[in-house]
Formats: C-alpha cells, structure tokens, sequence
C-alpha cells in the first residue's frame, strides 16, 4: 500500500522510467519552441545565488498589470528514491498556462535551477527536493519578480503559481504590497499536510506557505483543483487555512476532469 501511494505521489512530478528522459538541453528545446511559436523570448535573471528563467512576449500592451506564471517543481525525481540531476520541467505547464493568456502582459518564470546547467552554477539537488521552498528560493525569486516588473513598467502582479510554484507564490505574496490576486493550479498551499497525506519525508529545509495564510486573508485569491487530481486532492484542499480557501470553500475552484497535470490549459477567465 505505502508502495502504491508513493507511486500515485511521485509520477505526475516526473517520475519516468529511466530510458526514454529528454536531456536537459532537450527539455530547454522544447521550452523555446513553445515560446518561439507565440514570439516568445527568453531571459535569464540574475537573482542572488541563481540565475533565473524567465520567457517574455516580443510584442506587449500598454498595461499597469503583469499576470506572471510560476513553474512546478518541475522533474525532481527519477524514481521514488533519486532525485534528477536537473529540475528543468518534461512538460513546463506554466509556461503553456502564460503562452495561453489572451489578453494583457504576462510572463514566465521558471524555479531556481531549471533550464540551467545545474552541475556548473552550483545549483544543489537540496533546491529541488527538501529545500525546494527555502528562504534564499523565496528572497531569489522576489528580486527576478522585480526585474520583471521593472521590465514591464507595471505598477500591479497578478501571480499564478502551478503546484509547488503555487507554494512559491503565496510565501512571495505574503511579503510584497503590489500582488492584486493570487491563483493557484493544483496548488502545495501547506506541505506539512501535503507529506503527511501521503506519507513522505516532510520538506524540512522549506518555508511553509500556510504559516503566512493569514497575512494574505484579504488578499483576492483563486484556488483552482482537479477533480482527479490525486497529488493535490479536493479533501487536502479543504484542510488548509481558511484564509486560503475562503470561508465555505469560496476561493477554491473544482474542474472536474482535470488532474495533476492535464487538462488546465486554458484556464478559465479569472485572468
């Protein structure tokens, strides 16, 4: 049964076989070809101890809001014991998520050691796996955030994190005055109950987004959950704080026939 559960757990993060895994440039290829088809561009942040992806529109609008799209964790694990060598996402949702925005500016940016050479900016399997939300993550992805506001000339952050970049957003959330709505896809909003539902090492080294619940309570949010989603389920999301799921469910949003990760893309039109 533990097997089984760990199995459920691990494979929509990434866990494949070990034959058959595109290689990290592979992966990047596949990034900048989605990209490039919507004239996209990407660009790498500088941002404390990382460097930072970001994708970008070639053409944007006249705007004071930026909706910015935060990756998952991206391939994490091998298998059930190994973390990967490199996080840099097989499928990046959240860069499909911001390609699939009709209207105003977006952007994408990536976690702390995808779509790099981890191995040569000492990048640390630590930043993927127990420490994936740690404070130098969070400090990292705040300063790459104002870059890309600064970029955009916007006064207002729409942040829209994807499964643990969901995690990313709340705890930059809680610390800035200039976010105006938080949405999250099949969102970790609280990690300590995510790895006791499923029975797994507690992620020791992160910071944990319900800890600062309360300081985004009036705070617009939209909480979306799949259906069918086994990793992030319906009853895990009725446990977190109420300041994130509104009182009587009122922030979380169910698409029944979505999972983990399919069918999400596009979003319904809270953007």
């Amino acid at each position: 049964m533990m097997l089984r559960r760990l199995i459920i757990l691990l494979l929509p993060l990434g866990l494949v076989a070990c034959s058959g895994i595109p290689s990290v440039d592979e992966r990047k290829i596949h990034a900048n070809h989605l990209a490039a088809a919507q004239h996209w561009q990407p660009l790498r942040i500088p941002a404390k101890n990382f460097n930072l992806m970001a994708y970008l529109p070639g053409d944007e609008v006249e705007g004071d809001v930026l909706t910015l799209y935060l990756e998952g964790d991206g391939f994490a694990w091998v298998n059930r014991s190994q973390p990967s060598a490199n996080p840099t996402p097989l499928n990046p949702l959240a860069l499909r998520l911001a390609l699939a925005q009709k209207y105003g500016n977006a952007a994408y940016l990536a976690r702390p050691c995808q779509y790099i050479d981890a191995a040569d900016e000492a990048c640390y399997q630590r930043y993927w796996t127990d420490a994936r939300f740690a404070q130098e993550v969070i400090d990292a992805t705040d300063i790459a955030i104002d870059t890309l506001k600064q970029h955009f000339n916007a006064s207002e952050l729409i942040l829209v994190g994807y499964s643990g970049g969901a995690a990313v957003a709340a705890l930059v959330a809680a610390r800035r005055t200039d976010v105006v709505h938080l949405i999250t896809v099949a969102g970790n909003l609280d990690h300590l109950a995510w790895t006791a539902h499923h029975r797994v090492r507690p992620l020791s080294a992160s910071l944990n987004p319900a800890d600062v619940a309360l300081v985004l309570a009036d705070l617009p949010q939209t909480h979306f959950i799949g259906g069918l989603d086994q990793i992030i389920p319906l009853q895990l999301a009725q446990r977190w704080p109420v300041a994130f799921r509104g009182i009587n469910d009122t922030n979380l949003r169910i698409l029944p026939m979505a999972d983990h990760a399919c069918c999400w893309v596009p979003l319904p039109s809270e953007i």
